[in-house]
């Protein structure tokens, strides 16, 4: 089930990113302004974010089983409408950039569904490893523009289509839920007003916004900024950012795996001061060669530890009944961490004709999760980490037992 859901999450995810490679294209092409080729990638990702708390809730309520197949499915439409026809024009990119946000909610499916089928101890390395599909944005950096120079603008399209179509198949007929799974039985809207009460909400979402953020608004936009500041071709581009996310996708078990073993605040706590030193040091806009690499390349590793780690978070202190409202919410303010900024980043250089101040509110920003991270989320841990821990397993196996 790991296994099918991480795949889930990857092919999605993959559809989700379509876009953002072909951003320099389409800004040549449609004689886009900078803002505006930061809107058409900004778009799907807004969007797939605020979906993920309607699809978190609904899969508390229906399982992970009945909601894979419906959001892959679903996302089909726009991936179809965007190779066949929505890609003449920016009013219609935006279109189906908007409904392509659909990829994006499976994150919210895949959590939950994840989460029931582990122990708590084990969960942080588990709910890592499904973060890993996250790497879907790789696959998409690494052959969209390549198909596109091989074939026609519709071939990466289709094919994400077609293979979109064989998982939905795929989920309907391999996919369960976990045994004994507690659904719930109140109204949507009660369920979600009980979520925002919840103390884990906020800090994760916080501390998401940040992990996940820079690394969705890096994903998406880090091809414009590599064009655009150091005159790189698009493919060359495309295949760095393809670089960048997978360092981010490998450190995301990682993350996951350390949170279980030392405390996911021990593991926050340090990757977030190594994207206050990495966006500092890329404000001066180095040379690539190695001083820009190395700084990019340990903030796509800190990122995806921290994004692992929140999660542990997450897993640790929800209620196994609200898992997935929990990281809706949680999904939601990471994606709308990724929103703003492609959208700052594109104003500033459109103002000011350089990055550096988009990359110090990076560092300031980062810097602002590392002290809430040492302060609030450690005081919500306070007696170890290790006791709430023991206490969810006991509560586990109980549920189970009544089962």
């Amino acid at each position: 089930m790991l296994a099918m859901a991480t795949v889930g999450f990857a092919v999605n995810f993959w559809a989700w990113a379509l876009l953002s490679p072909l951003g320099p294209r389409f800004k040549d092409g449609l004689d886009l302004s900078s803002f505006e080729q930061s809107l058409l990638v900004a778009v799907p990702v807004v969007v797939g974010s605020l979906g993920r708390i309607p699809v978190g809730a609904l899969t508390d309520r229906f399982g992970g089983r009945v909601m894979f197949p419906i959001v892959s499915a679903a996302t089909i439409v726009p991936v179809l409408y965007l190779g066949l026809a929505g890609h003449s024009s920016l009013a219609a990119l935006l279109i189906g950039g908007f409904f392509l946000g659909i990829g994006g909610t499976a994150f919210a499916v895949g959590v939950p569904l994840v989460n029931a089928w582990f122990p708590p101890e084990r969960r942080g390395l588990a709910i890592g490893v499904f973060g890993a599909g996250m790497g879907g944005t790789a696959i998409s950096a690494l052959t969209t523009v390549k198909l596109v120079d091989a074939n026609s603008m519709s071939t990466p399209f289709l094919i994400t289509a077609a293979v979109l179509a064989v998982y939905a198949v795929a989920a309907v007929l391999l996919l369960r839920d976990a045994p004994g799974r507690t659904v719930p039985t109140e109204p949507l809207a009660r369920r979600l007003a009980a979520t925002v009460r919840l103390p884990i909400t906020w800090q994760a979402s916080a501390l998401y916004a940040v992990a996940f953020g820079g690394y969705v608004a890096f994903s998406v936009y880090l091809p414009t900024y590599l064009k655009t500041g150091y005159g790189l071709t698009q493919a060359d581009a495309a295949n760095r950012m393809a670089g960048f996310v997978l360092l981010a996708v490998a450190m995301r078990p990682i993350g996951g795996w350390l949170s279980d073993r030392i405390g996911p605040v021990r593991v926050l706590a340090g990757a977030l001061a190594v994207v206050v030193a990495g966006a500092v040091v890329q404000s001066f806009t180095p040379a690539l060669a190695p001083v820009g690499t190395i700084a990019f390349l340990a903030m796509a590793a800190a990122l995806g530890a921290g994004s692992g780690a929140t999660f542990a978070l997450v897993a640790l202190r929800t209620p196994a009944n609200q898992v997935g409202s929990v990281t809706g919410v949680v999904g939601a303010a990471g994606g709308l961490g990724g929103f703003l900024p492609p959208l700052v980043m594109g104003s500033l250089y459109g103002a000011y004709g350089s990055y550096a101040i988009g990359l110090v509110l990076l560092a300031i920003v980062a810097a602002a999760a590392l002290a809430f991270t040492l302060t609030a989320v450690r005081a919500g841990s306070e007696g170890g980490e290790r006791k709430p821990r023991t206490g969810r397993r006991r509560e586990h196996r109980t549920a189970d037992t009544t089962a």
